[in-house]
């Protein structure tokens, strides 16, 4: 729980919605955007550049897919590619189509506002066809792992009251096993509708994404007309100025779409986002952090469900009129490199675990092979020496951030020409960060501390099915901050460096231990591919440092390694902090997004730690 000088501190309101002056036109009008800046002060006017750390105001009425697809019409790049998939390539006014035709047919199945639809569907140009046209409907996309179980699945059914499930039919199986535990079937009054989504929809119309849309092409009484570009821009170009019909009446602050979260510590939580939040997220990551440009060709490895793959793939490129490269199968260092061969992207975006993989892997495409001119990591921090020996083999840096599903994406982050690899960098622009200690007071430089953050990404709430929701509501959502659950220290230069999650943190010998600057040491020998530390009770019942090491491929493990390992770790760390213990594994436990289950490995050793006390609990009784 925050402690109550934290709660004291970060005291403040959440910003209040707007009045959303909304009328039943069903149209959505976008009027002229304003920027303010951290003092939340109004400046007036639009056709300047906005500064640095202002935040644009966006207008009362506001719907972020009409926003997205009609500012490409308007700038004339209708017949542009707007997504490459596994089956051909779709163009901006195509793509514009498909999600005003799937608006259509919602909107004639009779589908209302803020209904939810789960929407479980691998990398095509269905799923942003699905997503966007549930936003320009009003309805609510929630968007889910495709690599979970079926109980992972009946439970967030249940838990959001989904009336509709779009699932890509290679992964129906698993769903339908999700209905069967809510004793449900589709389409009848106990069970959500079942819309299929490519790849594997074939021989499943009616009920496919493609019927659908071909129905209202066929009778498009109520489909949405194409957007007519205004003979000249009346606002600034942040904000697409055309008015249509048939777009829900919605406002920045209105539920817009779901993520969940990993649920790494107990129940995946529902993260509830608006949508102005993902305009605010391509205003000051993508374009003002990331430089992303109409010419630049994408691919994001993490997938679209994830919050980070939602921006990279989604909203950043429609934001400027870019180019997308989506994938349904798994990002495989082969599998990227064919993609980064072929497609030849020019913003590549991965995870840590997959850049130290593509640098092990056999096939590794050499600098005039590809067109990368910059890359980006989240979802753990980059290690130095990864950092390092990307940059010196492809001649291009990652931009190592952190972000988080709870404020949608990166908030914190190296930038180029500004890049200090083993840190994840400086705050967003639009973000404030504050580090406290454990007593809620703010942490000096050099101090780790709790991360804490505010910016107008921020979700509004986790769903609230029941107590334990709002508890997790509470201890995060704390007045206008949220609380990360990541520990980091601040040096005198502004760098952030990552110390580790609060619950993964060590206490050895009294004094903090990051186990990610331990397993970062070891990731430079060059026998260790990735390594995870978690903390082990010795026979004294002391907390000890234990190390989990992967080899690089060809590497065997020997007699005398653990402690080469050991006397590696002590020439680059305060002696305290190498691992008492060292053992080598073929794989860590990971989340889809490639973040390692150190708590997995905590379970293990306690198992483990049982069934010896068991053993010799037995052993002593048989002695008696």
């Amino acid at each position: 729980m925050t402690p109550p000088v934290t709660a004291k501190l970060l005291a403040g309101a959440r910003s209040s919605p707007p009045d959303h002056a909304a009328t039943g036109s069903g149209h959505s009008g976008v009027d002229a955007p304003t920027s303010v800046g951290p003092s939340l002060g109004t400046r007036a006017g639009t056709a300047a550049a906005p500064s640095a750390d202002s935040i644009t105001q966006l207008p009362p009425r506001y719907n972020a897919a009409h926003d997205l697809l009609s500012r490409n019409l308007a700038a004339g790049r209708g017949n542009k590619v707007a997504y490459l998939d596994d089956e051909g390539a779709t163009t901006y006014a195509e793509l514009d189509a498909r999600c005003r035709a799937f608006a259509a047919a919602l909107r004639r199945a009779g589908y209302r506002r803020e209904e939810r639809v789960l929407v479980c569907a691998l990398d095509t140009i269905d799923f942003p066809t699905v997503f966007l046209g549930c936003l320009l409907a009003g309805v609510v996309p929630v968007a889910v792992n495709t690599l979970l179980t079926a109980d992972d699945y009946a439970y967030m059914l249940e838990h959001s009251g989904a009336r509709a499930v779009v699932v890509s039919g290679t992964l129906l199986p698993c769903m339908q096993a999700a209905f069967d535990k809510l004793g449900a079937t589709p389409a009848t009054p106990a069970g959500p509708d079942l819309i299929v989504a490519r790849p594997g929809d074939e021989d499943h119309a009616p009920r496919t994404v493609s019927a659908m849309l071909a129905a209202v092409d066929a009778d498009p009484a109520d489909a949405d007309p194409p957007v007519v570009p205004p003979a000249a821009p009346s606002v600034a170009p942040e904000v697409a100025p055309s008015v249509a019909p048939h777009v829900a009446p919605t406002g920045p602050d209105d539920m817009a779409f779901w993520l969940y979260s990993s649920g790494s510590t107990g129940r995946p939580k529902g993260t509830v986002h608006t949508h102005g939040n993902l305009f605010h997220t391509a205003d000051l990551y993508a374009r003002r952090v990331l430089g992303l440009r109409e010419d630049d060709v994408v691919y994001s490895a993490a997938k679209l469900f994830f919050a980070y793959g939602l921006g990279n793939a989604l909203t950043f490129p429609l934001s400027v009129g870019a180019t997308t490269v989506l994938m349904a199968e798994r990002p495989t260092p082969q599998a990227v490199f064919r993609c980064l061969t072929q497609h030849r992207p020019t913003v590549f975006c991965g995870v840590p675990t997959l850049f130290a993989g593509m640098l092990a892997a056999t096939g590794l495409p050499t600098r005039g092979d590809v067109a990368m001119r910059i890359c980006t990591s989240a979802g753990e921090a980059l290690p130095r020496d990864i950092g390092d020996r990307f940059l010196a083999h492809f001649g291009c840096d990652i931009l190592d951030g952190i972000g988080s599903t709870e404020m949608l994406h990166i908030f914190l982050s190296n930038r180029p020409g500004d890049v200090r690899y083993g840190t994840t960098g400086k705050p967003v622009p639009g973000y404030e960060l504050r580090l406290l200690d454990e007593q809620g007071a703010p942490c000096a430089a050099g101090e780790i501390g709790d991360l804490y953050i505010k910016g107008p990404t921020a979700a509004l709430m986790y769903w609230c099915h029941n107590d334990s929701d709002r508890d997790r509501n509470r201890e995060v959502f704390v007045g206008g901050w949220t609380r990360s659950g990541d520990k980091y220290v601040r040096d005198a230069d502004g760098y952030y460096t990552y110390a580790g999650r609060s619950d993964d943190m060590l206490k050895v010998g009294g004094i903090y231990v990051s186990p990610f600057e331990v397993e970062a040491a070891l990731a430079q020998h060059p026998s260790v591919l990735e390594a995870a530390v978690i903390g082990v009770t010795d026979a004294d019942a002391l907390v000890k440092p234990k190390a989990f090491v992967v080899l690089r491929p060809g590497m065997a493990w020997h007699e005398g390694m653990a402690a080469e390992l050991q006397t590696f770790v002590k020439s680059r760390l305060a002696p305290y902090k190498y691992p008492r213990q060292i053992e080598c594994v073929d794989e860590l436990p990971k989340t889809a997004t490639g973040k390692i289950q150190r708590f997995r490995l905590r379970q293990r050793e306690a198992a483990l730690s049982a069934e010896r006390a068991e053993r010799a609990e037995r052993r002593g009784r048989a002695a008696q």
